[in-house]
């Protein structure tokens, strides 16, 4: 008996807790917000889309809370809010504006490599960025689904239950899908090297 109401104080002070961090805004963007950006940037490829969506996420979270069961973490729950926002904006698209953006403008990391400080390594750094461009260019070939778990996997750094959860899939197709994402992003990048 003693034990059962042990663990049931313990289950309401976590949940006291995830209902604190979801009624305060300022807090869960403080602690869920750049995950959260790591994570849409590598879905849409465009900083001022990701932190759009990433701010919806948070509002949209922040007026559901109260449908937040706690069966995940809040970071999952963040996650999978924001992987439907993302498949809204693919679905209606309101990627055309911003696909002709990219492909007709100047990148400004870019142009920030130029204007490196004195006193860097610019080689390393060239080679650094070559090769994350090269690593971005593949998860953007890759499908949706595989891009969302290649994502989920090594951005969000989610384990493949909690992807597979998101993904409404069996872990089993989970880990295809990322044996396959995987696998491409590999051939790409080597042959690109």
């Amino acid at each position: 008996m003693a034990y059962t109401l042990a663990a049931d104080l313990v289950s309401f002070a976590t949940q006291e807790r995830v209902a604190s961090d979801l009624d305060d805004i300022d807090l869960l963007a403080r602690l869920y917000r750049p995950r959260l950006l790591r994570f849409v940037s590598a879905q849409v490829r465009d900083d001022d889309l990701a932190f759009t969506i990433v701010q919806d996420t948070l509002l949209k979270a922040h007026r559901n809370r109260a449908s937040f069961r706690g069966d995940c973490a809040i970071n999952t729950w963040l996650t999978g809010i924001a992987l439907n926002l993302v498949r809204d904006h693919a679905r209606t698209q309101k990627f055309k504006f911003w696909r002709k953006a990219e492909a007709t403008s100047v990148d400004a990391t870019d142009l920030a490599n130029h204007l490196r400080a004195s006193g860097s390594n610019g080689d390393q750094a060239l080679i650094a960025k070559q090769q994350a461009a090269s690593v971005h260019e593949a998860i953007g070939n890759l499908s949706p689904n595989q891009r969302a778990i290649f994502t989920m996997r090594f951005i969000q750094e989610m384990e493949l239950a909690e992807i597979a959860g998101q993904m409404n899939m069996p872990v089993s197709t989970v880990k295809t899908h990322l044996h396959r994402a995987t696998k491409a992003v590999r051939a790409q990048v080597k042959g690109d090297a």
